[in-house]
């Protein structure tokens, strides 16, 4: 979403780089082109003037003026008032002493209240809670059904004792309120620690859609009011936090459809304009694709810093430790990297979730959006095809697999024998860089780099990667012989005698090392038994 925020910053802070000492024109152009950008993202203009005053304070101060690389000392400074802009902090529900804690969701029609109410029944799920759905909107046609649905995936039971209306034709019979309350009832019956309740929405901010959710939280005493809003809304998106803090008095922000490729600024400036926390964030339609919102990560995600963080979080969630311990074990003994290991590889980064966010979390990855963009998702499957329609020798020694083998594995798995190629050609470079790492010769080059993540193009769905060949040096030319008959008999001889001299040379083992002292088999370090042969 902040793709084009984050290009526009990246081109800013190039000006910057080697420049020993910024002058006041620098920090002025620099933070006149931080403005657009952040004006061209749909930041609310309040917002941004705050923003620049701060940047521009600190980048003509001392702070700057001393540091021995001030364009990276100005960088820091956007990173932290970005922070800033985002919330600071980072906040997670507060649970309430006796629960069960009561949590309402509030916001426009379309904002994703329903879907986000299974994502986060399903992620307090996970934390060891037992939380329970309220269906309490009884307005917008099927809500009730799409909640039961979400609850359904989500392990989670769904209180929904109306169905609500079926059609835009049919009126509204029920009464949220006590749809409500005697959830709350419900969830204390059956121990339930957290109760989430989806409330109305509609297309616009009107006076009946507040009065309603203020009664609804009224009446169950809700401890969070999570506003949810649409981070594709655009600048509407400060007037309609306000109205519903107004309303409601929201306690904290849930951004949602956060992959989605509009500008996205307007959602930045909530924190800001109306003092309330960003909490949660999702970003995709499945139930995973929902994460904590922290300011810091996200700053640094814009900038294109990477978030680490996050990445190494969704691996300690989602990685089987005990195929990692093993791994682990196997690279400690130096044994040979198979391909049922590179299977077992795949199938653990498929765990963690989509190839492009995680590999857009990584630092310089703006660098390479148009090889993200084009990566190709359904290929990390063909792989597996590819990998199981080998038998288990094949797997485990993969030398064997012969130009007949590769046709009937590119048969087997429904593929082109050249992708079964192309597979082999980046799992023998993956081995040689195992094999080169676990004999402690560290990280060697990859294919395919281009800057910004080198060994891009070794990966699958990234093309066949392999990079530019090494261009192999030029032989010299041999030398004509000469039309002097005397000379040509001199270039004769001496040829004869660097002949006759490499092969003396080659006879005394001094090519190996050895020099022209006799050879000791014990001080050439050979493998136990081999010295019978030097005898």
């Amino acid at each position: 979403m902040f793709n084009s925020l984050s290009d526009r910053l990246s081109a800013t802070f190039k000006n910057l780089r080697g420049k020993g000492r910024l002058s006041e024109a620098d920090i002025d152009g620099t933070a006149r082109e931080i403005r657009r950008a952040l004006l061209d993202a749909d930041v609310a203009v309040p917002v941004v003037r705050e923003f620049i005053a701060k940047v521009k304070a600190r980048a003509m101060g001392s702070e700057v003026a001393q540091a021995l690389n001030p364009g990276q000392q100005v960088v820091k400074i956007v990173n932290e008032e970005l922070v800033g802009i985002l919330g600071g902090q980072t906040r997670e529900l507060a649970f309430a002493k006796n629960p069960p804690t009561v949590i309402m969701l509030a916001g426009l029609q379309g904002a994703g209240k329903t879907t986000l109410a299974g994502k986060l029944a399903h992620h307090l799920k996970n934390q060891g809670h037992t939380p329970m759905l309220v269906a309490c909107d009884l307005q917008r046609p099927n809500a009730v059904t799409q909640l039961q649905v979400g609850g359904r995936r989500a392990g989670v039971p769904v209180y929904a004792p109306h169905p609500g209306v079926s059609s835009e034709f049919e009126s509204a019979t029920g009464d949220p309120v006590k749809v409500a309350t005697d959830g709350l009832a419900e969830a204390r019956n059956k121990l339930h620690d957290v109760i989430i309740i989806d409330t109305a929405g509609r297309l616009g901010v009107d006076a009946e859609l507040m009065r309603q959710a203020a009664d609804i939280k009224a009446a169950v005493g809700a401890h969070e009011t999570l506003f949810v809003i649409d981070a594709m809304i655009g600048q509407d998106a400060v007037t309609t936090a306000q109205a519903f803090n107004e309303g409601v008095n929201f306690t904290g922000v849930v951004l949602t459809k956060l992959d989605g490729d509009a500008r996205g600024g307007a959602a930045l400036s909530v924190a800001s304009v109306t003092g309330k926390p960003v909490m949660y964030a999702s970003t995709g339609e499945g139930l995973k694709d929902f994460e904590v919102f922290h300011p810091d990560r996200m700053a640094r995600r814009i900038l294109d810093m990477g978030d680490i963080l996050s990445l190494v979080e969704q691996a300690e969630a989602n990685w089987d430790r005990g195929e990692a311990e093993k791994m682990a074990q196997k690279f400690a003994d130096q044994e040979d990297f198979t391909l049922e290991d590179f299977l077992g590889q795949m199938q653990q980064l498929k765990k963690m979730g989509s190839m492009k966010k995680l590999l857009g979390m990584m630092p310089g990855a703006q660098g390479m959006r148009q090889q993200l963009e084009q990566f190709d998702e359904s290929s990390i499957g063909r792989v597996e095809a590819i990998i199981y329609s080998m038998t288990p020798y094949e797997r485990n020694v993969p030398k064997v697999i012969n130009g007949s083998r590769r046709a009937r594995i590119a048969k087997g798995s429904g593929v082109h024998v050249s992708e079964v190629n192309q597979l082999l050609e980046r799992f023998t470079q993956a081995q040689k860089m195992m094999k080169k790492m676990a004999g402690g010769g560290g990280m060697p080059s990859m294919p395919g780099g281009g800057g910004g993540m080198p060994g891009m193009g070794g990966m699958p769905g990234m093309g066949a990667g392999g990079g530019a060949s090494k261009k192999r040096k030029p032989q010299p030319k041999p030398k004509k012989k000469s039309g002097n008959p005397a000379k040509a008999a001199q270039e004769a001889r001496e040829a004869e005698l660097k002949r006759t001299q490499g092969a003396a040379k080659r006879m005394d083992g001094s090519s190996f090392g050895a020099g022209t002292k006799d050879l000791k088999p014990e001080d050439l370090n050979l493998p136990k038994g081999f010295e019978k042969y030097l005898r």
